[in-house]
Formats: structure tokens, sequence, C-alpha cells
């Protein structure tokens, strides 16, 4: 088994049916290859985990690459490992529709990620990386700029 986490800047233009678009696609293809992890989206940035089979994560991350709706790509941690960490997990997700912003839904979805991140158990240090840096990610205020 291999894991990998990474991180990237969605491009302006992406809207909420760009990311029900890519939901359906990751659920599919990671459904059929043995793929689980969390891919996490807020204020216009990813961070997210793959693991699974070597080959088929690779694969994976290389078609991640070519994708034209985020720039800025940054595999930061990769690891053999002999367990999974996000064994059923998909992807954490925030509206990024100004109309459906609240403060309360915004800190409400911070505790919750946030939660998830203290009682997790990572086995690697790539799920520990994935964690900091999704914290790191949901302390910066929602803005209408992706950079």
């Amino acid at each position: 088994m291999y894991t990998l986490t990474y991180e990237s800047v969605a491009i302006p233009e992406l809207n909420d049916r760009d990311i029900e678009n890519i939901l359906e696609t990751a659920r599919a293809f990671n459904s059929k290859h043995g793929i689980t992890g969390c891919l996490i989206y807020h204020s216009g940035r990813f961070v997210q985990i793959l693991e699974g089979p070597e080959e088929k994560v690779k694969y994976l991350y290389a078609s991640i690459e070519k994708d034209n709706r985020h720039t800025k790509l940054n595999l930061f941690s990769e690891d053999n490992i002999s367990e999974r960490n996000f064994p059923h997990w998909g992807m954490a997700y925030y509206s990024v529709d100004e109309k459906n912003r609240g403060k309360s839904d915004l800190a409400q979805f911070n505790r919750n990620l946030t939660l998830l991140a203290d009682l997790s158990k990572p086995t690697n240090v790539t799920a520990i990386l994935f964690w900091k840096k999704m914290k790191s990610l949901i302390s910066i205020p929602p803005s209408k700029t992706n950079n």
C-alpha cells in the first residue's frame, strides 16, 4: 500500500458544479481501483490524501497533475504504508457560493474538521502532514479570490 498528499489552488472560475463533477469522477474511479483518502476544498484551495495500491495511486496522481481546474500543485509527502488511515473517506466541502456562506456554518465546518483531525490516529508521516495542512487551510478566511 502507498499514500501521498498534495495541495493545490483552484482556478478562479471553479464553481459548485465543477466540485460535483470532481466528486462523481473521484468516487467512481476510487471505488473501482481500491483507492481511499480525503479531499478537502476550502477557500479556493485543495488538500488531498490518497491511499491504496501504489500503481493505482500514482496513476491517479498523474491524472490529477494534468487537471486544468487547479494550479500550483505541490506533492509534499508520500509513503509506503501497511494500513489505511482513511478507509471510508470521501471529501469535505464547504460551498464557495457567496449566497450560502454564513459565519456560523463556516465555524461549524471548521470545528468538525478540527475535531476529526484531533480524533484521528495517523499511522504515517503523510497522514500527519495532511492533517496539519488541513488545519492550516481552514484557518484561511473565505474570500472571492483563489490565489
